[in-house]
């Protein structure tokens, strides 16, 4: 296995991608989702309880694969792998990341959105790729245009993902899982509606891969 593939890890259909703004709702969301049956989350770097959140999550629910998302300069990598980052996330890939991401301790999902971003992130090593965002840069047509042209890569599209075409998403050979942040919702986040958020993880967990 390559320390660069991410794919053991991610066992689930769905990845939440979350943006939190409360360090202490973060274990109450990670049980949450568990308790749906999705043992893998993406944190994102948007806010300053994000790292605290991280740490939170790995201490107290060590059952939940935690990923760092919105990484997006090499320091991030840094910041999540010390907070104890599973596996770390980018919308996008620039060289210096690319390559700080080759040299993490832990397995990297590096953003795309063409086929040269693609071609040169599989040739560094990846092959499991952020397809981002997924909607407004082809979709589901450009998944299935790549799929022969590049049969060894596969793809976690995230962007416009959402329980209305998840399945249709699922169903492509060259999709790992999707991503999407209406599984944990910030809303239900903030309004601390945990067992909201068991339901549309439970439903997420159900979907085919």
């Amino acid at each position: 296995m390559l320390l660069s593939d991410p794919s053991p890890l991610i066992t689930v259909p769905v990845i939440p991608v979350v943006t939190i703004d409360r360090v202490d709702r973060a274990v109450a969301l990670a049980r949450a989702l568990l308790a749906g049956g999705i043992n893998v989350v993406e944190i994102t770097l948007r806010t300053p309880a994000a790292i605290g959140a991280v740490r939170a999550i790995v201490a107290e629910v060590p059952d939940v694969v935690v990923g760092v998302g919105t990484i997006t300069k090499p320091l991030d990598v840094t910041h999540a792998v010390d907070a104890g980052a599973d596996f770390v996330v980018s919308p996008g890939t620039p060289s210096v990341l690319a390559q700080a991401f080759a040299d993490a301790p832990v397995p990297a999902l590096p953003g795309c959105a063409t086929v040269s971003d693609a071609m040169t992130l599989a040739a560094m090593g990846f092959p499991v790729l952020k397809f981002f965002p997924a909607e407004p840069s082809g979709g589901l047509r450009w998944l299935k245009a790549v799929a022969e042209p590049l049969p060894d890569i596969r793809f976690c599209p995230t962007g416009g993902v959402n329980g209305d075409n998840a399945a249709a998403y699922l169903e492509l050979k060259n999709v790992l899982a999707v991503g999407g942040s209406w599984v944990a919702p910030g809303d239900a986040i903030a309004a601390g509606d945990f067992e909201a958020i068991t339901a549309r993880a439970r439903v997420a967990a159900s979907l085919r891969r």
